[in-house]
């Protein structure tokens, strides 16, 4: 349902001058229409579309002439006129092709006329001398030669003339633009017209071949030749001319070889001499002069690599490749071209070269396909995929497949898919599927990683050649992977197009092949079952990337599928609802219907009759409690293949239903959703309602609506309307106090697409409008949506007012708007810097209203009769003049005051909130067309000249070198001196000495200001202190600060803004412009004196936003003097920082500060398109600062350059223009690395970052070693060439410094980040013979930099090294350093060495084990060899190694081998005695014999826990069937290990005993998930009498870990194995186990101890109430009331999600039970618990909290049966049946009297102090940014109106007896003393509290309400209570 827009087409109408209309008038018949009369109406028409329509009549109406035409001289006038208007028409204009088509009919013998009349025309415009109107000139040849036969005639006859111009043209403009060097915009304009000069040329030579042919011309005196050699010498200066853009050269290329084949002789010889040229193998001795006079230059060994490039596009463009026409010299050059290519394309890495290659080469391969088909045998063998050169352009292949440019990534498929097709015609007769160069690339492209993107793209090409069978030959599971990846966002369009290309041609396969219907089952099982078990269990971007990308395809390649699908699913949907991690069939069925619906593949209304799927299963969907789910279900709703589909009633209901519960969404991707599908409903209600006015005027409306719909046109448009006024009724009434800012974001939008869907359109009739339903209520709430904290929330309402604006205003009394001006001044001068922006919201809503100047301005300012009466001028642009200008006279009153105080300026007038309000005023003007031109001059000189004041009193706090103290915060002397000199360095403006006296400011201050400023109302500045008489204002180092950089960051804003304000045509009359050119020089001045000297990152950062403005203007700019500017700042800049001038002002600190800024935005507003010559100069410039040189006088340049650099490569403007220079910003930053100098190291540190995220991408995920972030060497050593040997090289360095046999220490700096490089590396299985960049060198190298004396250095060459070892390479690699290490005789042993080869190990076995890649006899085979191999080097091990470190690595590989092993199915006899070494290793261990060691020797802790990990390793193997029933006496051994589990939870070091228990709780929960088949019943052996151990350890562990995972067990253990055992070890009944478990909740400070405990002693709790024990009435209302305390607003996640846990356990039995076990406080205490949880503002304890309601709900299905009940729920679905619930309950337990008082507690909120109006006054200035209350989800007035239906329901329904008249009278005096009470205090607050006290406003606003709704309900209840006492006296 996509809507697309016509485009509308733009026709200039061309108009004659006086002498044709008079030679027109002169001819024309006013009786009859003849050609005169008929070009004359032509020409008076103003519409270019109707002068279309009149020309197509000129050939009808010539060919109706009757006497003979050609001697008319109104004919001959005619064609003249026709003629100068077809060359007056502009190249784009449609009129000049309808004119050439017109002409191109003309009569046979009007054409020698017309000829004559066009030759004279062409004659006039070759005269042009002028070199800017060649251009068009030359668009008129190129017309004139492109299907235009008498244009061509005219050229033909002029031909010389024409090579004349063309001659004479290119000479020109090649001169002009010389001239012209510097100026980019007429270079850039130049160049283009010198493109299509070309262009023109290559056309005349190509399409008029037959003037030139002959052998006439080719006399060497003919003029002809002449013209033909003087174009060629042209375009060969221009191919070698690398100043000229590309595209320039790229057609010259094309250009020379056109000229050279049009003009060389003998043809035979041209292929020859191209290869020649190519090679440089041309002597010029034996070639003709006119070659060496034209061509010269061509002439030489090597020509430029962009040359050579250039002509290989020429000589595979031009030269003729089919039919074998050049025979073999053209084969030869076809093989020439193919080495030239791959030659360069090592050397030509700039983006928009590598570009080009890329296309060349596909072109090649075109070229080859084409040469092939009539080829010589010798180029089948040359072309065959086993040749060089296609293994060469392989190798290009597998390098570029993922280069950063989509448009090389996609000419390397092209290339691809062209080999393949190459190599087929190679083999013609062959069979492909068994062609071994084909088994061998698919073998390789399998062996792949999935995240390659190249692999997908080439598979998908290789399964068109073999077939989809062929390759699932081979392996089944692949379509199985694919689905996998596609977890993977940037994987998953890839993804999706292989998986369509293979089920796309294995179901082709299957229908040429297979005669039985029983293929689409196979088929099904293979593509479609996966799928749908993903969509079931799968993760929530996997399966949103395959809703998204699969799906589709797969039912548009068979929509047969869909039934198969919903069938499946719809048996399984009941069962399985999903959760809030995973869809479920219901959430699966979902994603099927909505993806089908989209696409046309099914009618909802169809499947909902047919019962495929329920009304209530799309309600489910809608409020699921997975996100996704609810989207799918609301997008089967919206989302339809015709836009026209009329909305069912059902629909309607559904999209309501939805809206309830789904405005509060936190996720903003879901609320964009959500707005994105109901635009999709909108557009087809009102698309439809056109449909049904239509119908409805139309007289066979019946007919037409018999087979459509039974319903009436009328009754569907009035549904639609009462559906449309329903939502908008919802939508404001969502607008709340209190409510959060998901719902007023979700409810503003929608708001924004009704009234943009529904807006009046001139002539419709429209089914509704948003109009009809807005009161002043609602505008005022729209307003009130300025006062939120959130800007959105302020820019969504401010867009709806504006739409609504006429309506709005109507709406508005002139009182309230001058509440609103008034409300908008204080807060443009409030302290709180979220103030103003809502202030300036309210300015540009304001200034839309006709009358705001009479009503509000008034008293402010003084009007000026004159522009008031001016009614040319919009209201917009008088009112915002006027506000302007009253903010300006405010904020220069106060730049006043604040120059004699800062101080006080910051704490009473801070002056940003009255400029930012002025830039917002500015932006919303339309600038480039303003009427009081002479006024906005004056006011922009007045706004500059402000800015530069306040700039003045406020930049010497953000340019001190320590701008964030700058006011002592205690009074002693040190501070003092302190100060003084930071005031001696800034020299602030103040006049006074307030720095010296203490920080507070009296009241009197206050009163002086007011008297300074008689004329505007001063704000009130200081904070109310209630119970003082005397007023004071806290001034902080921070207020003071904010002052200043936030006012710098306005100036920079409103500069860049003004800046906008200079016309682009400033060049031509700079008066026009609002801003003078000498204006804008100085702004840039500024911005360089500020991005320069600021210090503070704020004032610098936003400085910067305002010069990007201003650079970006300067860029477009056509005045040469502002042109230039940003290459003098540039320039100037740079000098300044090499200079290293001790007087210079630049930062060296805090990374260069606003430098790198500077630098920034200069370049980045350089022209995309350009040459970049700003960022080449600069980055040659910078990189060569950056190179360490050894003086102290280059270190601050060096760190300036460092830090820019790093700027730079962050910059993603610059894009792939940066990345040339990484190979050199690499070295630079590795070698600064090594500098003495702490500063350049740091500088260094940053730059290695940030290129490291420049090259292999951001990293998205926590995994260090994910392969995402990665590439192989060969892309890397490929696309960074220099720094294959500088990395060798400098690891070379490293190693040798490690190699030294020397005693002392040495540490190589630079390591680390070699080693960091290196490990982002790795190997690919397309690494052929034909790479020279091998990474074969790399490895001794990192092997031995395991030898480094640095443990982290030693860590990172072990993962260093894996990436480098080719997986099968793995086991004879490990074998080597295995046999490398010493044996215990050994003479001399560095432990340094050991332990780094055994971490080298230890990752190899690692990756190896983790490998799916592993052929499965090799590899057993080499884990035999390594087994053995471990064996002999076992004393590393064991205690004869000192070094405990060693002995933990060597440990760690044995686990790694030991849990290996451990899988395998059967336990030969090697791994026999494999375990029984491993044994002998644990029973010698110190585990055994006793730690003689304290925990502060080294490696000891690390020695512990490795010789643990083993244990546990090998007692869960030995608990395995095949040692436990083996019979051998070796495997009886090994079955009764050295050391049981209880052991080690008695070993004194507490990281052992952790260790046991992680392992044990593990063992437990597979134990309890039945994971363990019923044979393996081992581990419970491992456990058995384990419980009293644990109780005894749960008595005395110390270590909190230890013993948080003791409860942890308990709490997973059987409590009927457990509570028997209490007395016998801790001699304890259950119940004090309870007690003491308690206790433990109770004094324990650790969240994690509280919250296992909680949930072990409710288990309890639980299990003796269950088993009917007594517990005592004490410790229950403990345990409520920990539950309680658990569950309070201030609580951790960790606790609260306990808490919910607790509660989810006990619902069935406590919460919803028919009886009420706990009694009734104590359950409803329980159920308030819910329902604080449900309103959690952490979205995973409301989940958490949904899914106690979900337990409710299951029961109460279960237990009613039948009737539908929604169980998935979403939280606030879950708080309205939580509510329901309850009083549900209390009406079952007969509860009611009892229970409804409390409920009405829990309604008016008196319960909670927190929301009692008298603590709800604020303390307004107590935190600077603290925003007050920001409401995330919680809504009380939600949960206020849900309680109160469902308390009015129950009674209702219960006819309540009258509950304690006591209870109701106290209740109804707290409501209403609360209701006075927040009466008075609404009163009290200023007029508009909404925009002033915005959280006391809401707070009291939220408190009314509940007030209102408590009493309303105590009034009904005292009314029923006397109607039925009544009653009951008669």
């Amino acid at each position: 349902m996509v809507l697309k827009k016509k485009k509308e087409v733009q026709v200039d109408a061309f108009f004659l001058d006086h002498h044709q209309l008079e030679k027109l008038q002169r001819f024309s018949k006013a009786e009859e229409q003849n050609l005169a009369s008929l070009l004359l109406h032509c020409a008076q028409l103003s519409s270019g579309i109707q002068q279309i329509q009149c020309i197509k009549q000129i050939t009808p109406l010539m060919k109706k002439m009757n006497q003979n035409p050609a001697c008319d001289p109104m004919v001959k006038a005619c064609l003249d006129i026709l003629g100068e208007t077809y060359f007056s028409l502009g190249v784009k204009n449609p009129l000049k092709k309808v004119l050439a088509s017109s002409l191109n009919d003309l009569p046979e013998q009007l054409m020698v006329l017309a000829l004559e009349s066009f030759v004279c025309c062409l004659q006039e415009e070759l005269k042009a001398t002028d070199v800017y109107l060649y251009r068009k000139v030359l668009d008129n040849l190129a017309s004139c030669i492109v299907d235009f036969s008498l244009g061509r005639a005219s050229i033909k006859n002029l031909f010389e003339e024409v090579l004349q111009f063309l001659q004479k043209s290119l000479i020109d403009i090649q001169e002009e633009n010389r001239q012209n060097h510097g100026n980019h915009i007429v270079q850039t304009q130049l160049m283009h017209d010198l493109l299509i000069a070309i262009k023109v040329s290559m056309m005349l030579v190509q399409k008029l071949q037959e003037n030139i042919q002959g052998g006439l011309w080719k006399h060497h005196e003919s003029f002809v030749w002449q013209s033909m050699c003087s174009l060629l010498k042209s375009s060969t200066n221009f191919l070698m001319d690398a100043t000229l853009l590309q595209t320039v050269q790229t057609t010259s290329g094309l250009a020379v070889i056109l000229f050279i084949k049009a003009m060389y002789e003998p043809v035979e010889e041209l292929p020859s001499l191209v290869s020649d040229l190519l090679l440089g193998s041309v002597k010029p001795a034996g070639m003709p002069a006119w070659f060496v006079s034209t061509c010269g230059m061509l002439c030489t060994e090597r020509l430029p690599d962009s040359v050579l490039l250039f002509l290989c596009h020429g000589a595979l463009a031009m030269l003729e490749w089919k039919n074998g026409s050049m025979g073999e010299n053209g084969e030869k050059l076809l093989l020439d071209i193919a080495s030239v290519l791959l030659s360069l394309s090592s050397e030509l890495k700039e983006s928009s070269m590598a570009t080009s290659l890329s296309r060349v080469l596909a072109i090649w391969t075109n070229s080859a396909l084409a040469a092939l088909v009539s080829g010589s045998p010798n180029l089948k063998i040359k072309l065959n995929g086993n040749s060089d050169v296609i293994g060469n352009v392989l190798e290009y292949i597998y390098t570029h497949w993922e280069h950063p440019l989509d448009a090389v990534r996609h000419q390397t498929k092209l290339i691809f898919k062209n080999l393949l097709q190459i190599h087929q015609t190679t083999i013609a007769d062959s069979n492909e599927k068994s062609d071994p160069f084909f088994a061998r690339l698919i073998k390789h492209l399998l062996s792949l990683e999935w995240h390659v993107k190249g692999k997908y793209a080439s598979l998908g090409c290789l399964v068109d050649c073999v077939g989809t069978e062929n390759i699932l030959q081979l392996d089944r599971t692949i379509p199985l992977q694919i689905l996998d990846v596609m977890n993977d966002q940037s994987l998953a369009p890839y993804a999706s197009d292989l998986l369509e290309t293979m089920f796309t041609n294995h179901k082709a396969h299957f229908t040429s092949s297979s005669q039985e219907s029983t293929w689409i089952d196979q088929w099904h099982e293979i593509w479609v079952s996966p799928l749908l078990v993903i969509l079931c269990e799968g993760n929530h971007d996997q399966t949103t990337y395959i809703i998204d990308y699969y799906l589709p395809k797969l039912l548009k390649c068979s929509p047969d599928s869909l039934s198969y699908m919903i069938r499946i699913l719809q048996a399984s949907a009941d069962a399985n609802l999903g959760s809030r991690s995973t869809r479920g069939a219901l959430g699966a069925l979902m994603a099927c219907l909505r993806t089908a619906r989209a696409h046309g593949h099914l009618e909802l209304l169809n499947i909902m009759s047919n019962g495929l799927v329920s009304t209530e299963c799309i309600k489910q969907g809608l409020v699921h409690q997975h996100n996704q789910v609810c989207i799918d279900a609301l997008g089967l709703l919206c989302e339809t293949h015709r836009s026209t589909e009329i909305v069912s009633t059902e629909e309607m209901q559904l999209i309501q239903f939805f809206m309830m519960y789904n405005l509060n969404s936190q996720s903003p991707a879901v609320r964009q959703q959500i707005c994105s599908l109901l635009r999709k409903l909108f557009c087809r209600i009102q698309e439809s309602s056109q449909v049904l006015f239509k119908l409805e005027q139309s007289k066979s409306k019946q007919e037409l609506l018999e087979n459509s719909t039974k319903r009436q046109p009328l009754g569907i448009l009035q549904q639609y309307k009462d559906f449309m006024s329903s939502v908008c009724d919802k939508l404001f009434e969502a607008l709340f106090p209190g409510s959060s800012h998901p719902t007023r974001f979700s409810a503003l939008s929608i708001l924004g697409l009704i009234v943009e869907i529904f807006s009046a359109a001139k002539g419709q009739a429209q089914v509704f409008q948003v109009e009809q339903v807005i009161d002043s209520a609602r505008v005022q709430t729209l307003i009130q949506c300025f006062a939120s904290t959130f800007e959105e929330v302020k820019v969504l309402a401010f867009g709806l007012l504006m739409k609504l604006r006429d309506v709005a205003f109507n709406l508005q009394g002139s009182a309230n708007l001058d509440l609103l001006f008034q409300a908008a001044m204080d807060l443009s001068t409030s302290t709180k810097p979220y103030d103003c922006v809502t202030a300036s919201y309210l300015f540009n809503f304001l200034v839309h209203h006709k009358g705001l100047k009479h009503i509000c301005l008034g008293k402010w300012v003084e009007l000026n009769p004159q522009v008031d009466e001016n009614t040319s001028v919009s209201t917009v642009e008088k009112n915002t003049l006027a506000v302007i200008k009253l903010l300006l006279e405010n904020v220069e009153e106060e730049i006043f005051q604040a120059k004699n105080s800062l101080l006080r300026a910051a704490a009473s007038f801070p002056m940003y909130g009255r400029v930012h309000c002025i830039t917002g005023a500015l932006q919303q003007l339309p600038l480039n067309n303003l009427t009081l031109v002479a006024e906005w001059k004056e006011m922009v000189a007045r706004l500059i000249l402000m800015t530069y004041k306040l700039s003045a009193v406020v930049s010497p706090v953000v340019q001190s070198s320590s701008p964030e103290g700058l006011i002592p915060m205690d009074s002693d002397s040190e501070s003092t001196d302190r100060l003084q000199m930071i005031l001696h360095e800034i020299q602030p403006q103040d006049t006074n000495d307030f720095f010296m006296q203490a920080k507070i400011l009296k009241e009197h201050c206050r009163v002086e200001s007011e008297k300074q400023a008689d004329h505007r109302p001063m704000e009130n500045i200081c904070t109310e202190m209630r119970g003082k008489e005397m007023q004071t204002c806290d001034v902080t180092a921070q207020m003071v600060l904010v002052c200043c950089w936030r006012s710098m960051k306005e100036v920079s804003l409103l500069l860049g803004t003004l800046c906008k304000l200079l016309p682009s045509w400033a060049a031509s009359d700079p008066s026009d412009g609002l801003i003078t050119v000498e204006q804008v020089k100085n702004i840039g001045d500024y911005f360089k004196h500020h991005l320069l000297q600021s210090r503070h990152r704020g004032a610098f950062e936003l400085a910067y936003a305002g010069f990007v403005q201003l650079t970006e203007m300067l860029s477009r700019c056509n005045s040469e003097s502002l042109h230039k500017m940003p290459e003098q700042w540039l320039s100037s800049v740079l000098e300044e920082i090499k200079s290293c001038d001790p007087s210079s002002t630049l930062c060296a600190t805090r990374r260069s500060a606003g430098i790198p800024f500077y630098i920034q935005a200069l370049l980045a507003s350089e022209p995309k398109k350009s040459k970049t010559d700003l960022l080449k100069m600069t980055m040659k410039e910078l990189i060569s600062l950056a190179a360490p040189l050894n003086e102290p006088s280059s270190v601050i340049p060096q760190v300036h350059a460092l830090n820019i650099l790093r700027a730079l490569f962050r910059d993603t403007r610059l894009g792939e223009n940066i990345m040339p220079y990484v190979a050199d910003g690499m070295q630079a930053a590795i070698l600064g690395f090594m500098s003495p100098v702490w500063a350049v190291r740091n500088s260094s540190t940053l730059l290695f970052s940030a290129l490291i995220t420049r090259i292999f991408g951001v990293k998205r995920g926590k995994d260090e070693n994910s392969k995402k972030n990665r590439m192989t060497g060969r892309e890397f050593f490929s696309r960074f060439p220099s720094l294959y040997p500088f990395l060798l090289k400098q690891l070379e360095v490293v190693t040798n410094t490690l190699n030294c046999e020397a005693e002392e220490l040495k540490i190589h700096p630079s390591l680390f980040l070699l080693l960091l490089i290196l490990g982002r590396l790795y190997p690919s299985p397309m690494d052929g013979t034909y790479s020279a960049l091998s990474m074969a060198p790399f490895v001794p190298l990192i092997i031995r930099c395991g030898r480094s004396p640095v443990y982290r250095s030693r860590e990172m060459a072990g993962r260093a090294l894996v990436p480098f070892v080719m997986v099968n390479e793995v086991p004879r690699t490990v074998l080597s350093l295995l046999e490398g290490l010493p044996n215990s005789t050994s003479p001399c042993i560095r432990q340094n060495n050991i332990h780094g080869t055994l971490l080298q190990v230890f990752h190899l076995l690692r990756s190896y084990f983790e490998s799916n890649q592993r052929v499965s006899s090799d590899f057993e085979q080499g884990l035999d060899d390594i087994i053995t191999c471990i064996g002999t080097k076992l004393w590393l091990a064991t205690r004869p190694n000192p070094c405990l470190v060693t002995r933990a690595a060597y440990l760690d590989v044995l686990v790694l081998l030991s849990t290996h092993l451990g899988k395998f199915e059967k336990q030969g006899m090697q791994l026999f005695g494999f375990w029984e070494e491993v044994n002998r290793v644990i029973s010698d261990s110190e585990l055994v014999s006793g730690i003689p060691y304290s925990s502060a020797v080294p490696g000891l802790i690390q020695y512990l826990e490795s010789i643990t990990k083993l244990v546990l390793s090998v007692l869960s193997v030995t608990a395995g069937p095949d040692i436990q029933g083996s019979s051998s006496p070796v495997a009886k051994r090994i079955a009764k290990p050295p050391l049981s589990i209880v052991h080690l939870l008695h070993c004194e070091f507490h990281e052992v005993r952790l260790l046991a228990l992680e392992a044990v709780l593990l063992w437990l929960k597979q134990m309890n998930s039945k994971q363990i088949s019923e044979g393996g019943g081992g581990l419970s052996c491992l456990l058995t009498d384990f419980e009293g151990t644990l109780l005894t350890m749960a008595l005395k562990e110390k270590n909190l870990q230890c013993f948080c995972k003791v409860l942890e067990i308990l709490y997973n253990m059987d409590l009927r194995n457990v509570l028997p055992k209490t007395e016998c070890s801790i001699k304890m009944n259950p119940n004090e186990l309870l007690t003491w478990s308690l206790n433990i909740v109770d004094i324990s400070n650790s969240t994690e101890v509280q919250s296992i405990g909680l949930k072990f002693a409710s288990k309890l709790v639980l299990h003796l109430l269950q088993n009917h024990q007594q517990i005592s009435e004490e410790v229950l209302k403990k345990w409520v009331q920990l539950i309680v305390d658990f569950c309070g607003d201030e609580q951790q996640t960790e606790m609260l999600l306990a808490a919910a846990e607790v509660l989810k356990s006990i619902t069935t039995f406590l919460l919803i039970n028919e009886k009420l076990i706990l009694g009734l406080s104590d359950t409803l205490a329980m159920w308030k618990c819910v329902i604080l949880l449900l309103q959690n503002e952490d979205l995973i304890v409301r989940d958490t909290a949904a899914e106690i309601i979900q337990v409710a709900q299951y029961e109460k299905k279960s237990t009613k049966g039948t009737g539908f009940a929604l169980r998935i729920v979403s939280a606030p679905v879950a708080l309205d049946l939580a509510l329901g619930s309850v009083c549900e309950m209390l009406r079952r337990w007969g509860q009611s009297r009892a229970g409804v008082p409390v409920l009405l507690g829990w309604l008016l909120g008196h319960s909670d102090p927190k929301t009692h109006p008298e603590a709800s006054v604020p303390e307004e200035d107590d935190y600077l940014f603290d925003k007050g209350e920001v409401n995330f989800w919680a809504e009380k007035l939600t949960y206020v109106r849900q309680l109160s239906k469902h308390l009015l329901l129950l009674i209702s329904t219960t006819h309540l007896t009258l509950p304690d008249q006591g209870e109701l009278n106290r209740l109804s005096r707290i409501a209403l003393d609360q209701a006075q009470l927040v009466g008075h205090l609404l009163r009290a607050l200023p007029p508009t509290p909404e925009f002033t006290k915005t959280a006391e406003f809401t707070r009291l606003s939220i408190q009314n309400e509940r007030i209102s709704v408590c009493l309303k309900i105590l009034d009904q209840l005292k009314t029923d209570g006397t109607c039925k006492n009544e009653n009951l006296e008669s």
